[in-house]
């Protein structure tokens, strides 16, 4: 096995098991940064957001689109 492979695997494993704090934290960041712009960039944070949370549900074991979130 390589190197990215075992990252991989270890990373899919942390998102399914914290899936929703990671979660969590993507969206404290998105809102702390719109804030300090005072929402001056809304729209490219906000599509950040969504691509961070896209990816993470691609390394979630499931495709339930909910990042461990209950």
């Amino acid at each position: 096995m390589g190197f990215l492979y075992k990252l991989r695997r270890q990373v899919t494993r942390a998102v399914d098991e914290h899936g929703e704090q990671i979660a969590q934290g993507i969206d404290k960041a998105a809102d702390l940064a719109d804030r300090k712009t005072k929402g001056k960039y809304s729209g490219a944070i906000g599509t950040g957001r969504s691509a961070a949370e896209d990816g993470l549900d691609k390394l979630d074991g499931k495709d339930d689109d909910d990042l461990g979130r209950r």
